[in-house]
């Protein structure tokens, strides 16, 4: 089986912008009205113990994405059995997942306070919501999550993302009526279970109903069962890393410098995370048909490929990191106040810490299609080490810019120089790892030029109300950016290979 990867990328791409508005809209109206309601406290809480269970939730990072690398293969060869004990393997892995995230996220109850500095909410019971948050994490590992394996495999995501965005809406629906007519905290934290089983149960009918053909069951020979293992432990390390770094930060300012911050600074990263969940849309419509590339196309082709795709991929996130630049202190003025805003050097740091984490999203696509966390699981727990160090060293001494600065050593470091080159030694060839750092130059060279025009031209725009402040940068942060980039690139190959590859997709 050859999958279709464009048209299925387009179906994926539509659907997953939706779901993704969805997702960044209602948390977005979520926050305000806690923000309004209960007070930045509250805000702050709920992003410490999202936190904390993020970190839980570590126990299961890398079963899912090595389980689906191991799926490529027989399901391009339609081996329904195989796929079927994968399925099976998956099922009883997620269980113990489930299990160990209970045992561990009870053992941690007795320290909860010592994570917050300062006062929280009077009155509020800490344990009773830590538990709640803890129940809605581990129910859906016993609830049908792995199914959700074959649609990516599949690539048809886009199935995902329309139970998502239901369930999302109702979800935030709910939680909005709790907090406007009860103003009850619990009510509002106790709406994230039910509907996490509402959306599991629905993404096990519907992938039955596309997918008779696989059940959970038969057995997987030992050799496959300890590759995968091999394969996990690298997985899991390599993920710890995305999962670790918003959360330790997290962590670390409301240690040091109390809920308010954290509640800001979670502001900030939400604002950041929403735009990177908006492209990560593109370079996750692109996973399944890269994994079946992969199997079925030589290494010459797939380089050619990802060198399109970056092009296509870092102009868009360097549009971003421009746009985050100009628009970020009007739109938080806009929606949280004066109050809730942090310097102009802070916006700098966040912005870098976009920029660099877009660097990586395409490559990383080829190294997980490749299979090759194994390989990088020593660049992984150095980069957790280092990340935790600089993290408690500068965060104590330089406060909210330390604990970005940390995180952006870390991923340069670590992610950027050292992942990228392990995709190349072990897959790409290191003779092409030059060509591919010199595109990295020249894209973020070109973005920062346009960035300090953009900006210079913002400060330029007449004085008027916050609100016209806001709508003028964003026409012109949505135009100029991009003109120049036309401007730039119009006459270099990959610009016209990448534009005609994607008046293709159009016309499709």
């Amino acid at each position: 089986m050859n999958l279709d990867v464009m048209k299925n990328a387009k179906r994926n791409i539509i659907f997953g912008v939706v779901n993704k508005l969805v997702h960044i809209l209602c948390p977005f109206a979520t926050r305000t009205i806690i923000q309004a309601v209960l007070g930045a406290e509250y805000l702050g809480l709920n992003s410490l113990f999202a936190s904390i269970i993020s970190i839980l939730s570590l126990s299961e990072l890398g079963v899912g994405t090595a389980v689906v690398y191991h799926m490529y293969r027989p399901v391009a060869e339609n081996d329904t059995g195989t796929v079927c004990a994968l399925l099976n393997f998956y099922k009883r892995v997620y269980r113990g997942i489930g299990i160990v995230i209970l045992v561990v996220g009870m053992a941690l109850l007795p320290f909860l306070s010592y994570l917050i500095s300062g006062t929280y909410p009077e009155g509020l019971n800490l344990i009773l919501l830590y538990l709640i948050y803890l129940f809605n994490t581990s129910v859906s590992y016993f609830m049908y999550a792995y199914m959700s394996s074959l649609l990516v495999v599949y690539q048809r995501e886009d199935i995902n993302s329309s139970t998502n965005m239901m369930i999302t809406l109702l979800l935030n629906g709910s939680q909005i009526v709790m907090l406007y007519v009860f103003q009850d905290y619990y009510l509002f934290t106790l709406m994230m279970p039910v509907f996490t089983i509402a959306n599991n149960l629905r993404i096990a009918y519907m992938v039955r109903k596309m997918f008779p053909q696989y059940r959970a069951e038969g057995i997987l020979s030992v050799n496959l069962v300890n590759d995968i293992k091999k394969r996990i432990g690298g997985a899991f390390l390599s993920k710890v890393c995305m999962v670790s770094r918003n959360a330790f930060d997290s962590i670390f300012v409301s240690m040091f410098l109390g809920l308010t911050v954290t509640a800001v600074y979670n502001n900030y990263y939400y604002i950041m995370q929403a735009v990177c969940t908006m492209l990560s849309v593109i370079s996750s419509s692109f996973s399944g048909g890269v994994g079946n590339h992969v199997v079925t196309k030589s290494v010459e082709e797939n380089f050619t490929e990802l060198k399109m795709l970056n092009f296509i991929y870092m102009w868009i996130a360097g549009w971003c990191t421009i746009c985050l630049f100009c628009l970020y202190q009007p739109f938080m003025e806009l929606w949280m106040g004066e109050g809730m805003m942090f310097p102009m050097p802070v916006i700098a740091l966040f912005c870098i810490y976009f920029y660099l984490l877009m660097t990586g999203d395409m490559i990383t696509i080829y190294s997980s299609a490749n299979g090759l966390w194994w390989y990088r699981r020593y660049v992984s727990m150095l980069e957790i080490t280092i990340n935790l160090v600089l993290n408690f060293v500068l965060g104590k001494f330089l406060g909210i810019y330390g604990i970005i600065i940390a995180t952006i050593i870390t991923i340069f470091m670590c992610n950027f120089i050292w992942g990228i080159r392990i995709t190349f030694k072990h897959y790409f060839q290191l003779t092409r790892l030059k060509e591919y750092y010199y595109y990295h130059l020249k894209y973020f060279l070109v973005t920062l030029f346009l960035c300090a025009v953009t900006y210079s031209l913002c400060l330029m725009l007449p004085d008027c109300h916050i609100l016209g402040s806001f709508l003028l940068r964003m026409v012109l942060c949505i135009f100029l950016p991009n003109i120049g980039y036309v401007l730039i690139y119009r006459k270099s190959k990959i610009y016209n290979q990448s534009i005609g590859n994607v008046r293709k997709i159009l016309e499709r």
